[in-house]
């Protein structure tokens, strides 16, 4: 019962998966993840898959959030409340890089988003009530590799809905800039092919 499809979006690699849930007085049954579909688009999760969670109140913005090196894929999605998502292309040698797509997730439609490798990943809650969002991620979190952007950074122009001065975390608020990550993408880059 309750099936789903897939489709792209402006970032490649990046996908939309659909569900659609059964409804009925009771209530609703939605699937949230298919790993059959997740093959038919090229996309394996492995031996090593996580789930993680978190909730954030009204208002909050996390991110933008990112690793090097090996990176991680993910497929993130809202369980409760409302979020905007936002995916930001940060693959050195992509003709989308620096490029960025924002969905609306909720508990309504159930959409989730196929985050490949490479891309820098936020979200602001846009509900009045507390937003949980699920992370199914293809490989164990490594700390060496995180990287984070300001949310708000001039040279991104992301589309927040409320004041991106909106509740936020030190870390969140104190990152680097957009062109400080591009440096040392650059440097990254050089370091392994040599």
């Amino acid at each position: 019962m309750g099936t789903m499809e897939c489709t792209e979006t402006v970032l490649p690699g990046v996908l939309l998966w659909h569900p659609s849930p059964h409804r009925d007085d009771r209530g609703l049954f939605t699937r949230t993840f298919d790993a059959a579909l997740g093959r038919s688009w090229g996309i394996d999760l492995g031996p090593d898959v996580q789930d993680s969670q978190s909730r954030s109140r009204p208002g909050v913005i996390r991110g933008l959030h990112g690793r090097i090196g090996g990176g991680e894929a993910k497929l993130v999605r809202c369980a409760r409340g409302a979020v905007l998502d936002v995916v930001v292309d940060a693959r050195a040698d992509s003709p989308t890089f620096g490029q960025h797509v924002a969905v609306g997730l909720d508990d309504e439609a159930f959409t989730a988003v196929w985050i490949p490798r490479g891309m820098l990943h936020g979200f602001q809650v846009l509900s009045d009530t507390d937003a949980d969002v699920c992370y199914r991620i293809d490989r164990p979190h490594d700390p060496s590799e995180d990287v984070a952007v300001r949310f708000d950074d001039p040279d991104l122009a992301l589309p927040w809905r409320a004041d991106p001065r909106a509740v936020t975390s030190r870390r969140d608020a104190e990152a680097g800039s957009w062109a400080d990550l591009c440096d040392r993408l650059q440097v990254h880059r050089n370091a392994s092919s040599s």
